[in-house]
């Protein structure tokens, strides 16, 4: 009898953690090996229609306004309710709100096993938040890191050290490498870019909603960069309500006129495909889906020393890491990258190699669902056996 896996996943759009637990989904789905369900909290986002083709039946929906009112309470009865009828016997939960929201609602339903899952090192949540966060891992069987510094995060916040797992986010290799061929010029004019045939590409793919991501030590190292290479031009693929003041932080630095907003992101490969360096300038991370993308698409890294980013930037290997906030150091990465095109090619190749033996989605999978039949194992065989036990004494 396969084992009844329940995803819970914030919404369907396109973040970091929602992508993650999708593709998770999908590689569960299709390895065959546990019964999966999936529910979210909220019911809309462009990639419901990738879940949907999956086949999986009922997606239930659980909309919060916040933690503290009565909706939130009738929707924990409501989830809890339906994790008890669908007997499910492992939930997993992938960011802060659903790991608060699982946590609670599947302790209360009685799953067997829960796992929690943890993507930052910091930057985001008020005192608070890490306090109700600190619960649900309190109610966690296990809690999945996506990084070692990650996990050292939480080993120093209190869960102990053999409750936390580190699985490396998974890379589906066709997000990043497009299966038709199409020329550079092409893939400019699919973008709406109308530049010079010179032109060289600095390209920043990260959300424009969260100060955490610092777009503007990019652009502070976009103008250093432009100063000495003219013919430079910054790619920042992003939305968020972020974005007007952004705008106008490029237009200050007199960069406006080179630095092009190509908002959500509907096609990655067209975007890393024209560029020539890329670049991730947060102030914390846990570990960067934008890295892995950048290197699978052969693209040189530079990005700062921030969370998990080591684990995957080999220095002077696959890319340059440089301290949080050091817009100049950045800079000066970029324009020796751009000055030697051949470093930047061996850089690229360097990297894909690296994410296809280390970060692929087939590493995700087996780690996962090792997790999963440890855990299976400890919490739901005994409590199966005592239960036909007790049932053959009775008889």
């Amino acid at each position: 009898m396969k084992a009844r896996v329940l995803q819970l996943i914030d919404s369907f759009h396109q973040g970091g953690s929602e992508r993650q637990a999708i593709q998770l989904s999908r590689l569960l789905h299709e390895s065959g090996h546990y019964e999966l369900y999936l529910a979210s909290l909220k019911p809309e986002g462009i990639l419901r229609p990738e879940v949907e083709s999956l086949g999986l039946g009922e997606i239930p929906s659980y909309p919060l306004n916040n933690f503290y009112d009565r909706n939130a309470f009738a929707q924990l009865r409501r989830f809890a309710g339906y994790l008890r009828r669908s007997k499910i016997d492992l939930l997993h939960t992938h960011d802060f709100y659903t790991n608060i929201f699982g946590m609670v609602a599947s302790f209360l339903a009685g799953v067997p096993v829960r796992i929690a899952s943890c993507r930052e090192t910091g930057g985001m949540r008020s005192r608070a938040q890490k306090q109700a966060q600190k619960l649900a891992y309190s109610l966690a069987h296990h809690i999945v890191a996506n990084s070692e510094a990650v996990r050292q995060k939480l080993v120093e916040e209190g869960p102990g050290l053999r409750k936390i797992t580190v699985i490396y986010n998974g890379l589906d290799l066709k997000r990043v490498v497009s299966q038709t061929s199409f020329s550079r010029d092409e893939a400019l004019s699919a973008l709406g870019l109308a530049v010079g045939p010179a032109t060289r590409f600095v390209t920043i793919v990260a959300n424009i909603r969260h100060e955490v991501k610092d777009y503007p030590m990019f652009l502070r190292s976009a103008q250093r960069v432009h100063e000495t290479i003219p013919d430079a031009a910054f790619l920042l693929a992003g939305e968020g309500e972020l974005t007007e003041s952004i705008k106008n932080f490029a237009a200050e630095l007199g960069i406006s006129g080179d630095t092009h907003f190509l908002g959500r992101c509907e096609n990655v490969a067209q975007v890393l495909n024209v560029s020539d360096v890329c670049v991730l300038s947060s102030k914390a991370e846990g570990f960067s889906n934008s890295i892995l993308e950048y290197m699978a698409a052969g693209r040189p890294v530079v990005a700062t020393d921030v969370g998990g980013a080591r684990e995957a930037i080999t220095e002077g290997e696959t890319g340059y890491l440089v301290p949080s906030g050091n817009d100049r150091q950045m800079a000066e990465k970029i324009i020796c990258l751009l000055r030697d095109p051949e470093r930047a090619r061996v850089m690229g190749k360097n990297g894909r190699r690296l994410v296809e033996q280390k970060f692929s989605c087939e590493a995700q999978l087996e780690k996962t669902e090792a997790l999963y039949e440890k855990l299976l194992t400890v919490k739901r065989v005994p409590r199966r056996l005592q239960i036909e036990s007790a049932t053959s004494e009775s008889v």
